[in-house]
């Protein structure tokens, strides 16, 4: 059982909060402050409904995608099928675009109120971006989860049409199947981000006595992984291992940039790091 779901502007007045369950979002609109109230209220308003309508559709959601005729009800589960979809050949589930699926569905509730110039919903590090005419927002990309700090940051403009970033990896919040520390993807939305940052990260993978793993299940009776092998550790690698393991990933995403899935992606793995496509006004810290 969740807690109740908790609303609250942020000390500096400027971010909302709304937490419930796994969901965590820092919600900031920018514009006249009615407007921002109004797009808070509505918000909050949606925000409410959430979890308890992705409950009812949570023992669907927890399956590999598949039958198109079983396409889920709710606002946010439609989201999360919609951007799982086009990954159907390999296996996946809906919940792989859960958190960017709900920082979507907010904005969407949060750019209805007229006034508002930009907004951004970070979902535990999914974020979705509105970005009216002529507007901007720098974001930045953390490689590591356990000791955060900004490896990249990347200028969003209303001219481009990245509207998600996403981040998946071993040290994230969800579980991993391969062995990134973080891969941080641009993306039309933040759903399909998400569910294209969760299959790069399992595609950086090896096999070395540093990498520890565990069943899924053990972890979590529930996890939709079931039976499946997550990662749990990852000790220091040899360089051509690192090579090896960040070059599967970048087939991966060179596969989904051609298809039109992702606008750009970026890998790290033990403080070295890939890039695919282009980060827009990007720049870069570390070793390529």
């Amino acid at each position: 059982m969740f807690d109740g779901a908790q609303v609250c502007l942020l000390p500096d007045g400027k971010r909302l909060h709304l937490c419930e369950g796994p969901i965590d979002i820092i919600l900031e609109a920018f514009g006249p402050p009615s407007e921002v109230a109004e797009a808070y209220r509505r918000a909050e308003e949606c925000f409410l409904d959430i979890l308890s309508t992705l409950v009812d559709e949570l023992m669907y959601l927890r399956k590999q995608i598949g039958d198109p005729e079983g396409y889920p009800v709710g606002p946010v589960a439609r989201r999360m099928f919609n951007a799982c979809w086009p990954h159907r050949k390999h296996f996946v589930t809906p919940m792989a675009a859960v958190a960017g699926s709900v920082a979507d569905e907010v904005l969407t509730s949060v750019a209805a109120s007229t006034g508002i110039s930009k907004a951004y919903t970070n979902n535990g590090g999914d974020i979705a971006f509105y970005l009216a005419k002529g507007e901007s927002l720098t974001a930045g990309i953390v490689g590591d989860y356990h000791f955060p700090h900004i490896n990249a940051t990347c200028t969003l403009t209303s001219e481009s049409p990245v509207r998600g970033i996403a981040t998946s990896g071993w040290k994230g919040r969800s579980f991993s199947m391969g062995i990134a520390d973080a891969v941080s993807v641009l993306g039309d939305n933040a759903a399909s981000a998400d569910v294209a940052a969760t299959l790069i990260a399992n595609a950086v993978d090896a096999d070395h006595p540093a990498i520890s793993r565990v069943c899924a299940c053990e972890l979590d009776p529930d996890s939709d992984l079931e039976d499946r092998s997550v990662t749990t550790g990852v000790g220091k690698l040899e360089p051509e291992v690192v090579e090896e393991a960040l070059n599967q990933g970048v087939k991966t995403a060179k596969l989904m940039l051609a298809s039109g899935l992702i606008h750009a992606a970026v890998l790290i793995l033990n403080d070295k790091y890939k890039t695919v496509g282009n980060l827009p006004a990007g720049l870069l810290a570390g070793e390529r």
